[in-house]
């Protein structure tokens, strides 16, 4: 690649190279930083409403930050080539077939924004020498400068290669009008997706935390064909790492079994909508299974199969990581680090109605194990279940998603 400044002196060069090795160390918390800036940025709304695109974009951001400081580790202070390998392809490529077309230019200047204060701070706190901090902010200025504007002609190339035909990018394309509240007739909708609508509806989103796990989300769908063999399945590939799929028939399928079937794909994770009939029904059913796995990702939540109707208050309360682990903490005290027994035995006897009997048979205990199970962990909760017992029950919810919610999360 065609150098267009001279490269730094050796004092410089010394200096870019010592900082750019103690970023390294830190790139999970650096990429995070430039990440949320950087995708809202993008101004590509399905991209944000969709947890598996999204931790893919994060995950490519922090590639591109490991890039540009291994670069300038070996040669501090000059141009770095962006480096387009068969994942990065691969998200543009899942970007295309769902017409989803990010602004990347205003997505790297939000990124560098951010990025150039770090950049800038590390610098200034790292270097005494003014002569030596001027040539390496000027130097590295026109490192990464240049590296967003290689980096988003590449990406622009790589979308119109992905454009260049895609099978599945219709009808994920009509997917995404309907699930948008599109104006639509359900005539045009059934004929372009060959999927009878007027029927009651349920939703899945089907996805892996792993993006090399595709043949797993085959195996998993090919599993939900062989078992509703009454059923219609529509199963449209979201991204390499994600299905959208609805199940449609007379009655609602059983959850539980659905839960046991996609139990044996380990890498595999579910998440199911409310039934709905119709368009409306198809329409609300994903938006649900959506909703339900945005929580999920946003909370850390390893949870292999969640029924969003189980956690839609969870959901409500649970808008940022943070807030959730304050609302935790305020409402359960120290029955949130508790024995999980204690917290579970609470939230069954709330959920049976405060009916101790009821509470013993669900959990296999003996109603005199219940009773002091739950009158300990209401002791130990700063919020009474007698006094609050909606915010007990959705605290303890959250706990059941996010177990170890209120410890501080690991860099």
């Amino acid at each position: 690649m065609e150098e267009l400044w001279p490269p730094p002196s050796p004092p410089a060069a010394d200096m870019i190279r010592s900082i750019c090795e103690r970023l390294l160390n830190e790139a999970d918390t650096f990429a995070g930083a430039i990440s949320e800036p950087a995708v809202i940025a993008l101004n590509a709304p399905a991209l944000l409403a969709d947890a598996s695109l999204l931790a893919e974009d994060r995950e490519l951001n922090r590639s591109d930050l490991v890039q540009w400081l291994t670069s300038n580790i070996q040669h501090p202070g000059m141009r770095v080539d962006p480096y387009v390998g068969p994942r990065t392809a691969a998200y543009i490529a899942d970007l295309v077939s769902r017409g989803i077309a990010p602004d990347f230019a205003s997505g790297w200047r939000a990124a560098l924004a951010v990025g150039w204060r770090g950049w800038l701070t590390e610098c200034v706190s790292q270097c005494s020498d003014q002569d030596v901090l001027v040539e390496v902010l000027d130097k590295s200025a026109h490192s990464m400068v240049q590296y967003a504007l290689d980096s988003v002609s590449v990406l622009r190339e790589a979308s119109l290669t992905a454009s260049m035909g895609n099978a599945n990018a219709e009808a994920v394309a009509m997917i995404q009008l309907i699930a948008g509240g599109a104006p639509m007739t359900q005539d045009l909708a059934e004929e372009r997706l060959a999927y009878r609508m007027a029927r009651q509806h349920v939703a899945l989103v089907l996805w892996t935390d792993d993006p090399h796990s595709g043949s797993s989300l085959d195996k998993a769908v090919t599993a939900l064909r062989s078992a509703a063999p009454g059923r219609a399945l529509l199963v449209a590939r979201a991204s390499s790492a994600s299905r959208w799929i609805w199940l449609s028939g007379h009655e609602q399928p059983d959850l539980h079994h659905l839960e046991k079937l996609l139990a044996k794909e380990t890498q595999v994770r579910g998440a199911v909508g409310r039934p709905g009939h119709g368009l409306e029904g198809f329409r609300a059913s994903h938006q649900d299974a959506l909703a339900a796995q945005a929580m999920l990702t946003r909370l850390g939540s390893d949870r292999q199969f969640t029924v969003y109707a189980d956690v839609e208050l969870v959901d409500g309360l649970t808008k940022d990581r943070l807030s959730a682990q304050r609302f935790v903490a305020r409402t359960l005290g120290p029955l949130a680090e508790a024995d999980p027994t204690l917290q579970e035995a609470l939230l069954t006897y709330v959920q049976c109605g405060f009916n101790t009997t009821r509470a013993a048979s669900r959990l296999y205990l003996h109603r005199n194990t219940v009773e002091r199970r739950v009158s300990r962990s209401n002791e130990l909760s700063v919020v009474k279940v007698e006094d609050n017992p909606a915010h007990v029950a959705a605290a303890l919810l959250v706990l059941d998603l996010v177990p170890g919610i209120v410890a501080p999360r690991s860099s």
